[in-house]
């Protein structure tokens, strides 16, 4: 590293005979092998050589010292639009990247329309990758990286650009990989992708490794160690008290963070969802083993007999997790006429779940459990992470327990 564009020029006028830098080491003493159809994933604080480690894999650096050895075909989704020509278009980056890899025109003409599907840009597939969003740069990436016959997939955190549907769609396209053999190094900072995808785990700090084994031990270390980081942190620099709440929210919750699908016949519109904690102060996350109100807002665009309210809870892989609604818990919802608004509460106590991301999608419909219309239905409407629990999870959840030791079964049965 050099303190100035001056200094390199220097060493170069001098023939290097005067060293003017300062020696950075990215890596040191890294050394692992995964085996064949291993999901392997790679954990540590920005800085602290993951993406390096991907690029010596992929071949893109060359280790200083050392040696890299990978047998069968790679295919890697590292930086945004890295090995993208932005003047070129979708679909000639599509081409071009399967030329590199080795493929015929006729071999990409016959994956192009898996590739285009896959990626879901449109029209923008014929036009230069420059006038792309980031989020389209990482879905056609990711579309051709896993259509081009891997033996090995790298992949880095560019998924993180993308929105939650297609990062659903990424993340069971892996799940997908793993069944079919493919080897693949994973780099994530969500540790609940590493708990769920990861065969074997290894925590990188400062270039060195810290710790490799089994996902849920190595997660358990890095985390314990970022807790540790941040009291430290919060020692140096106290924050304020917290501030009891001065306003309660509003009755009718107006905002609808986010919208991956849209669907229904239009006889009620969902006007917001909000979640809340207890006593009503706004959550950016969720507190394992606490209690939360999901607050859902509609209005009536049409009479509606016997109106349904309700959300599906989705976890980071797209999966539904577990739903709810006011036919299935009661009270029934009156009929609601034309231009009415009304506001449901759910109050959720939360288990302990994994930490990871959860998203909540919020439905309104007219009809009975069994025979129903959907009228409004937003996919993915809003999603918060879930922090990590004091206890480990084993599992997805964990589930409510209570151990005895030696006892008749059904002894206490009587006195319940």
């Amino acid at each position: 590293m050099y303190a100035s564009p001056g200094h390199r020029f220097k060493e170069l006028a001098l023939l290097n005979r005067h060293s003017f830098h300062t020696d950075y080491w990215a890596l040191r003493d890294v050394s692992f092998s995964v085996a064949a159809g291993e999901t392997f994933c790679i954990v540590g604080e920005n800085g602290s050589g993951k993406s390096t480690l991907l690029q010596i894999a992929a071949g893109i650096l060359e280790p200083t010292e050392g040696a890299v050895s990978i047998n069968g075909r790679v295919s890697a989704l590292l930086e945004l639009g890295a090995g993208f020509n932005p003047e070129f278009t979708g679909r000639d980056n599509v081409f071009l990247n399967g030329a590199i890899l080795g493929f015929s025109q006729k071999q990409m003409q016959r994956r192009f329309p898996e590739i285009e599907a896959f990626a879901e840009i449109g029209e923008f597939i014929d036009l230069p990758v420059k006038t792309y969003s980031s989020g389209m740069v990482v879905r056609l990436a990711f579309a051709v990286a896993i259509h081009v016959d891997p033996e090995n997939l790298l992949v880095d955190e560019a998924l993180a650009v993308g929105d939650v549907y297609f990062r659903q769609r990424c993340m069971r396209k892996v799940q997908e990989l793993r069944t079919r053999g493919i080897t693949i190094l994973f780099v994530s900072h969500s540790t609940g992708d590493i708990k769920a995808l990861g065969d074997r785990a290894l925590w990188l700090d400062h270039g060195r490794v810290r710790a490799i084994g089994a996902p849920d031990l190595v997660v358990s270390q890095y985390l314990a160690a970022m807790t540790a980081k941040d009291a430290v942190y919060s020692v140096d620099h106290p924050s304020e008290p917290d501030n009891p709440l001065q306003t309660p929210p509003p009755e009718v919750a107006d905002t609808i963070p986010n919208i991956d699908h849209r669907f229904g016949d239009g006889r009620a519109e969902l006007l917001g969802i909000a979640i809340f904690s207890a006593s009503g102060e706004p959550l950016s996350s969720l507190q394992p083993s606490t209690t939360i109100v999901v607050r859902i807002s509609f209005k009536a665009k049409a009479n509606l007999n016997r109106p349904i309210v309700g959300f599906m809870f989705r976890n980071h892989l797209g999966v539904d997790f577990a739903g709810t609604n006011t036919a299935r818990e009661g009270p029934d919802l009156p009929p609601i006429m034309l231009g009415a608004t009304c506001t449901v509460d759910f109050y959720l106590d939360l288990p302990a779940l994994y930490a990871s991301l959860f998203s909540f999608s919020p439905a309104i419909a007219d009809g009975t459990l069994e025979r129903y219309t959907i009228c409004d239905w937003i996919d993915n409407a809003i999603v918060l992470p879930m922090e990590r629990s004091d206890l480990p999870i084993y599992g997805q959840l964990h589930l409510p327990c209570r151990v005895q030791v030696n006892s008749k079964l059904g002894a206490g049965a009587a006195t319940r």
